[in-house]
């Protein structure tokens, strides 16, 4: 992520000023690209997990119908995810850290309020409140995971429609977020002579300020456009 952050800053640079000099004073869209690209990584290491996390409590919800207990089904969901997934998964590794809590005896509400807490998940928070609730109040257990199980899944079903609806729409966005680039350095290599007049004077480089800031601007719009919350 910084080595792409400081590469479009270090292009910015070239196109827009042809100067090292003006790197520093870019520093703001080097900050900001880079705080992006940790956000959508974030967001994607958590959209991950939720994807294994209903997994998770639609296994612990078939060990509860065959007669396990709570804790039990825990460990048991321990056993067959690990099936599907490598212990460097999170879901795995929250597991084996549950498990072993649970073998010291610590509430099993307890402990999945504790991953909820470290995941800072809002379907996992609610899920966790619900449960606990349900298990101090000696609710029906196997329908609480089974309700929570199926308003996730329809949850990450109706984001996985948005996203392949934008999807199309997200290319064609980074597409013509790299035209301007293009057309800079196309420019700048195929007709050197007419954009010389815009490098080393204050009039071209105010021109080209200019140019950056609405570039920056339309971008901006570009990306909350697409972001769509659910």
């Amino acid at each position: 992520m910084m080595l792409r952050a400081s590469f479009v800053t270090g292009m910015t640079a070239w196109l827009y000023y042809r100067s090292a000099w003006a790197v520093p004073f870019l520093l703001p869209i080097w900050v900001w690209y880079y705080r992006k690209l940790a956000a959508e990584c974030t967001e994607s290491k958590k959209q991950e997990f939720l994807l294994q996390f209903k997994e998770l409590i639609q296994t612990i919800s078939s060990a509860l119908n065959t007669g396990y207990s709570v804790e039990n089904a825990v460990k048991e969901s321990q056993k067959e995810l690990m099936l599907i997934y490598s212990e460097k998964e999170p879901v795995i590794r929250e597991l084996m850290l549950m498990v072993r809590e649970l073998r010291m005896q610590i509430p099993v509400e307890q402990v999945i309020e504790e991953m909820a807490g470290r995941v800072e998940l809002e379907d996992v928070e609610s899920f966790a409140a619900v449960f606990a609730t349900a298990k101090r109040s000696g609710g029906d257990m196997i329908a609480v995971i089974r309700n929570t199980a199926g308003q996730i899944a329809d949850k990450i079903d109706v984001k996985r429609e948005i996203q392949t609806v934008l999807a199309a729409k997200k290319y064609e966005f980074k597409v013509m977020s790299g035209i301007p680039y293009g057309i800079i350095a196309y420019m700048s290599l195929s007709f050197p002579e007419f954009m010389t007049c815009l490098y080393g004077n204050i009039i071209g480089t105010g021109v080209m300020t200019v140019c950056l800031i609405i570039y920056i601007a339309a971008y901006y719009l570009g990306v909350r456009l697409i972001e769509i919350e659910v």
